[in-house]
């Protein structure tokens, strides 16, 4: 063991990297159990809406309401971990992940206290608890592959449910969704609380300071949360402005176009207040986080009824083994958006972050315009849909990595939870892809929106965010 003095003057013993990447295994098995809350998600929907005969774009609302509690109030989480470490807080998710699909497995209401929104808020703040918590020690624990740490434990939660494919499906079909829902929500509830207990904060001098990579810029300031996004203040008033248009939106019958609403005032009102009183980069990483992220998260959320409005998810497809196309698909996108996050973090551990991004990002866009050209066929379908997850799980190891190579890692699970409600604002867009869909009776205007979006951002990486960002850390560091 050596000793290594930081800023600060404090000296600690460096620990060995058999205990850091015990540290990180621990983080990934957590992120394995909270991964059904949002992949597995979509083979319910049919069922629900069987059962109690609500429209789809009804339902998915409650997936929206998930991805929006999941990540908007992981800053807040973040707070916690970097005061008062990662123990609490990821306690505090896991009991409630096993109360939110306890909830979900006896309602029969969309909305009210004891209905399907109301449980999947409560199996978001408690996913979000433990997404947050484990991103932001992996990023602390290995500052020297901050891509690569980042991306296996992102792949915790990319490839998590993978195996549970299968067996979700059999035991709704054998058991029905709603004990699918209790057994499976308790189960991976418990495992969480007992995790939680083994996870540990590195201390200063603990872990090497930076990458000593060339192609990846890091900053040597720490900034505040409050230097990134502005004071608090201004915050308070634009949550009680959006509560206030919330509200009024309900009364009069018009909540369904409040999400949209809500995206607007995010980045008027959210993107002023950055733009005036933080860091403008900001804004650009957010931006291209929900660009990026909506499409997948469409997919994501509409993997099954995609597949039956093209009518291949009962079709076998036969590669090495045989099982009809929705399954096959399932299980392999699991595997590859898995996949994609460490192989993509390690790439842009090498290369640069903007470099990666940008071939990711255009890999997704060409992806999503072939499975709009070729979707129908169920081999294509299969395959296409791989290439689509692969091309976009990575966005959760290189936007927290390269947010905390640009405002450093002392506030690293706060400031990378910031950016992270970026997936919360995509989510807003999820409902109308099923409006658009309805509409049109088809997908495909859906799919083009997305590969454009892909390519923007894209562009976006390479011209503009790798000059400015280089800029910010080069001023930052003199």
């Amino acid at each position: 063991m050596t000793a290594t003095t930081v800023q600060d003057g404090a000296v600690a013993p460096r620990v060995s990297d058999a205990f850091r990447w015990g540290q990180l295994a621990i983080g990934v098995v957590c992120m394995v159990m909270i991964a059904n809350y949002q992949y597995g998600w979509t083979f319910f929907v049919p069922d629900i809406q069987k059962k109690f005969g609500w429209d789809r774009a009804s339902i998915q609302i409650a997936f929206t309401l998930f991805v929006l509690f999941e990540t908007w109030l992981v800053p807040i989480e973040g707070w916690f971990v970097d005061r008062f470490g990662p123990r609490i807080v990821i306690f505090f998710g896991g009991v409630l992940c096993g109360i939110g699909w306890w909830m979900t497995s006896r309602a029969e209401t969309l909305g009210g206290i004891d209905g399907y929104y109301a449980a999947m808020i409560v199996c978001g703040i408690g996913a979000g608890a433990v997404y947050g918590t484990c991103i932001g020690s992996a990023l602390r624990w290995f500052p020297d592959k901050r891509g690569l740490a980042a991306g296996i434990t992102a792949a915790g939660f990319g490839a998590g449910s993978a195996l549970t494919v299968v067996p979700i499906q059999n035991m709704i079909a054998a058991s029905g969704f709603q004990n699918t829902f209790l057994y499976f929500g308790l189960g991976q509830g418990v495992i969480i609380c007992v995790l939680a207990f083994f996870l540990l904060t590195p201390k200063p001098g603990q872990v090497p300071e930076t990458s000593g990579v060339s192609n990846v810029i890091q900053s040597r300031r720490n900034f505040a949360p409050s230097e990134i996004i502005g004071p608090t203040n201004y915050w308070v008033f634009a949550g009680l402005a959006a509560l206030v248009v919330g509200l009024a939106m309900w009364q009069t019958g018009n909540l369904f176009w409040f999400p949209l609403v809500l995206g607007a005032m995010i980045f008027a009102i959210g993107g002023y207040i950055v733009i005036t009183q933080g860091q403008p980069i900001f804004t650009l990483l957010y931006f291209m986080f929900v660009i990026v992220g909506a499409g997948g998260l469409i997919v994501t959320g509409n993997l099954a009824p995609i597949a039956a409005d093209l009518k291949v998810a009962t079709v076998p497809v036969t590669m090495i083994m045989t099982m009809p196309a929705l399954t096959f698909a399932a299980s392999l996108d699991r595997i590859l958006n898995g996949l994609t996050r460490p192989f993509f973090g390690w790439v842009s551990d090498k290369i640069g972050r903007e470099n990666t991004m940008f071939i990711a990002f255009g890999l997704e866009g060409i992806g999503i315009f072939l499975l709009y050209l070729f979707g129908a066929n169920p081999v294509a379908f299969v395959l296409l849909s791989g290439f689509v997850f692969f091309a976009w799980g990575e966005i959760y190891s290189l936007f927290p990595s390269t947010c905390t190579d640009t405002f450093g890692s002392k506030y690293a699970a706060t400031n990378a939870g910031m950016l992270y409600t970026a997936k919360g604002t995509a989510a807003l867009l999820v409902p109308y892809s099923n409006s658009i869909q309805q509409a049109t009776h088809s997908w495909d205007l859906v799919f083009i929106l997305a590969a454009g979006a892909n390519i923007l951002a894209a562009v976006l990486a390479l011209f503009v965010l790798k000059s400015w960002r280089a800029k910010v850390i080069a001023a930052n560091n003199v």
